[in-house]
Formats: C-alpha cells, sequence, structure tokens
C-alpha cells in the first residue's frame, strides 16, 4: 500500500453511509488515520462492519494481506461527536446530497478543526464556490468527488472553487494519488464531469421508459449489449439511489435552466413513494426476493 502524504496525516470524515465507509477504507488502508463521524452510533457500527465485509473480499482477491486489513481497521476510529476532529489535517464531507445540511456541518466543523486542516466535500453535483464562501477558508476548500464502490473505482474527481488556491489543489491531487487512485480535475459547475453526463442518461433512460418505448428489462439490455456498458442505465440507477439521481437531476435543471435537464416525472413518482432503489429494497427493481424483479 502508498504512504500518506506528510502534510496529510489524519483524516476526518463526516458521514458513515455507502460513500463514507469507502472513503475511510481507502484511507486507512493507505496508512492514513481517520476519524469516521455519524450522528448515529448504529450507523458507524454498519460501516464498521462494511469495511470488514470489504477487506475481507480483498484478501480473498488476494490484493490485500490479512495483516494489512487488521492494521486498516486500527486506523479507524468511529466517533458521534465532530470534537474527535479537533486534530485533523483534511475533511472529507460524504453527508446526504442537500447543500443547507453541508452547510451546517461545516459550520460545526469550523469550531473544531486546526486552522490548517483543508476542508472538501465529496458532494456529486452542488457548487463547490457556494460550500466554501460559507466557511473560513474557502482558499483551503475544494470538491473531493469519490466513484461508488469508492474501494473498487479509481477516479476521483478533483473540483475546485473559484477560491481554492494552488497549494491545497496540488496537496489533494497527491492525496488521490497515494490512495493509488486516478484525478480529473473539473471546474465548478453544476454536477462536474461525471454526472453531468451519465445522470441525464439516466433521466433519459427512465423518460424511455414512460413513454413505453421499452421495459425496464429491455432498456437496461439494450445498453448493456449495445453500448457496452457494464450495468444497465435502470440498474445503476437503484444502485446509486434514485433520490441521488433526483436530487443531481435537480442541481442540473436549476443551475443550467435548461429544459433537457428536466427530471422525469415517473423518476419523481419513485422517490416520492419511497422507492429509492436497492438500499430500500424497491426501485425500477424489486429487491426483495432471491433475484432482482422488474417493478415495472
Amino acid at each position: 500500500m502508498s504512504s500518506p502524504i506528510p502534510a496529510i496525516r489524519k483524516v476526518g470524515i463526516v458521514g458513515a453511509g455507502q460513500m463514507g465507509n469507502g472513503i475511510a477504507h481507502v484511507f486507512a488502508l493507505n496508512g492514513y488515520d481517520v476519524v469516521l463521524n455519524d450522528i448515529a452510533q448504529s450507523k458507524l457500527d454498519s460501516a464498521m462492519a462494511t469495511i470488514r465485509d470489504n477487506l475481507g473480499r480483498q484478501i480473498r482477491k488476494e490484493m490485500i494481506t490479512e495483516a494489512e486489513s487488521e492494521a486498516t481497521l486500527a486506523r479507524i476510529r468511529p466517533a458521534t461527536a465532530l470534537d474527535a476532529f479537533d486534530d485533523v489535517d483534511l475533511v472529507v464531507e460524504a453527508a446526504a446530497e442537500q447543500e443547507e445540511l453541508k452547510k451546517s456541518i461545516f459550520a460545526a466543523l469550523l469550531t473544531v478543526v486546526p486552522d490548517h486542516a483543508i476542508l472538501t466535500s465529496n458532494t456529486s453535483s452542488i457548487s463547490i464556490t457556494r460550500l466554501a464562501s460559507s466557511t473560513d477558508r474557502p482558499e483551503k476548500f475544494m470538491g473531493l468527488h469519490f466513484m461508488n464502490p469508492v474501494p473498487v473505482m479509481r477516479l476521483v474527481e478533483l473540483v475546485r472553487g473559484i477560491a481554492t488556491d494552488e497549494a491545497t489543489y496540488k496537496t489533494m491531487n497527491s492525496v488521490v494519488e497515494s490512495l493509488g487512485k486516478v484525478t480529473a480535475s473539473a471546474e465548478d459547475f453544476p454536477a462536474f464531469i461525471v454526472n453531468r453526463v451519465l445522470v441525464p442518461m439516466i433521466n433519459e433512460a427512465v423518460y424511455t421508459l414512460y413513454e413505453g418505448v421499452g421495459t425496464v428489462q429491455s432498456i437496461d439490455k439494450a445498453m448493456k449489449l449495445g453500448a457496452n456498458h457494464p450495468m444497465g442505465p435502470l440498474e445503476l440507477a437503484d444502485f446509486i439511489g434514485l433520490d441521488t439521481c433526483l436530487a443531481i437531476m435537480n442541481v442540473l435543471h436549476d443551475g443550467l435552466a435548461d429544459t433537457k435537464y428536466r427530471p422525469c416525472p415517473l423518476l419523481v413518482k419513485y422517490v416520492e413513494a419511497g422507492w429509492l432503489g436497492r438500499k430500500t429494497g424497491r426501485g425500477f427493481y424489486d429487491y426483495r426476493g432471491d433475484e432482482p424483479v422488474p417493478t415495472r
């Protein structure tokens, strides 16, 4: 495994969900001390169990050793209070995709973290410039957008806000490389690069379903076999979370004021029903049985 960047030894991660636990996994595996925060102890317990399972998968694939797995787990400190961030060098915020929630988290962090700490957000679509402007260090703030699942996906989008300084950018580029991942620099426009292209494609697949052009199965099969995608767009939407897909489409629609980014009414309906994909057991597929079954 890689060695930590000397200036960044300890990392605080806010949010122990799907993204947060993956980010904690890769930082700890590569030698960084990690504080993993969530308001619920149950979320932290679940996150640690997920990290342990994913490390076990890496052992079975002979990607890491048992000793490396144990060392990784030992470097992660779960914490329900942000007070544990009083000596971190870097913060990665990985809370839900809601701008006001993220701003409130950074406001709380500013009362705790040291002056030298770099602040980053794993947001998939929200303006880095706006988030940074709500803090006391916009020059030390940037977007650090990991892909899901974090331990597997190699790309990290680096997003500079208008005030992000060159030293912060270079440091975070080096940090990402120390994790064995590859960076892509994106400008601070709605949804950056990956989701600017990906989520409208998913939305168009939902429109294709909504208009009766194809069934769930035929749409996913067409894109897997016709475009060589590893996962169909509706299956992928369920994996990402339909609420997250809708949030990104709304950011695109609001931020760019272009009707081509209008969320499909069917996507809105699924979210209103609480059918958010894999995490709730139902989305475009029903996951409650032995095999996923299309819900339309």
